[in-house]
C-alpha cells in the first residue's frame, strides 16, 4: 500500500514509554502505518532506539523530524518533513530544512521526502509553542492556509494538528471542501471510534498517538476499525 492510500497512522514519541506488549498490540490493530515523531527529547538515539523496536514488525515507517540533528533515514520507508505554515516564525518554514539539507552534505534520499504543511491549532501544546504558531485561526483562514499549501505550494500533504486535543470538526470539513490534490491529515485527541469516524469523514488520513500512551493499545483498535 502507498502511502497516499493509508487511512490510519500510529504516532509514536520517541520520548515515551510503551507497556510491555504494547508494540505487539499495536502491530496486530491494522493501522497502515507507524510514524516516529515527537517534539520534545528527541533525539537520534532515541529514536533509533524506537525504530529497532519496531522495525520487526513489517508495518511501514515514517520518520517525521522535530529538528535537523534528529533525523532518521536509515531502515526508514518515508521521511515526512513539516514546514509549519502558521508559524510566525520563518525558520519552522524553511529555515530548519535550510539547515538539515547542509548538515546531510547531498545524502539524501529525496524520492523517499515527503513535504507536510503543518496547520497547528492547539495553543497549549509544545508543537505550537516551539514553532510560535498562530493559533486562533477560524475555519475559513484555516481553509485558506489548505488552499494556498496545496493549489499554491503543491505540497503532498496538508496536516492539521490539534496535538493532545480533539479538534473541531468544522474546521476539518472547511478545509476538506476546498483541497485538491494534496492528501489532508488529521490529529489530535482521537481516542475513540467515534472521534475517529467524525474526523475521517473529512480527513484521508488520520493519526493517533496520545491515546495508545493514555489509555493504551485497545483503543487503538477501535480507531482502526472505525475507519477502515
Amino acid at each position: 500500500m502507498k502511502w497516499k492510500d493509508w487511512v490510519h497512522v500510529t504516532k509514536l514519541d520517541p520520548d515515551k514509554q510503551l507497556k510491555a506488549g504494547d508494540i505487539d498490540a499495536i502491530a496486530s490493530s491494522g493501522t497502515d502505518a507507524l510514524m516516529l515523531s515527537g517534539t520534545l527529547n528527541v533525539t537520534q538515539e532515541n529514536l533509533s532506539l524506537l525504530q529497532q523496536v519496531v522495525k520487526p514488525y513489517g508495518l511501514p515507517l515514517v520518520m517525521e523530524p522535530a529538528s535537523p540533528d534528529a533525523v532518521l533515514m536509515q531502515g526508514i520507508d518515508y521521511v515526512f518533513v513539516p514546514s509549519v505554515v502558521n508559524t510566525t516564525n520563518v525558520e519552522w518554514i524553511i529555515g530548519k530544512h535550510r539547515l538539515w539539507v547542509q548538515l546531510q552534505k547531498k545524502r539524501i534520499p529525496w524520492d523517499r521526502i515527503v513535504p507536510e504543511a503543518y496547520i497547528v491549532l492547539n495553543p497549549n501544546s509544545s508543537v505550537a509553542m516551539v514553532t510560535k504558531s498562530v493559533c486562533n485561526l477560524k475555519a475559513d483562514e484555516v481553509a485558506a492556509f489548505t488552499s494556498v499549501a496545496d493549489h499554491y505550494f503543491h505540497f503532498p500533504i496538508v496536516y492539521i494538528e490539534y496535538s493532545g486535543t480533539y479538534g473541531d470538526p468544522n474546521v476539518i470539513k472547511a478545509a476538506s471542501e476546498v483541497i485538491d490534490k494534496s492528501i489532508l491529515y488529521y490529529g489530535g485527541g482521537i481516542n475513540s471510534s467515534e472521534k475517529a469516524a467524525e474526523m475521517a469523514r473529512y480527513a484521508d488520513t488520520i493519526v493517533v498517538g496520545n491515546a495508545v500512551y493514555e489509555q493504551g493499545a485497545a483503543v487503538l483498535k477501535a480507531t482502526v476499525d472505525a475507519v477502515q
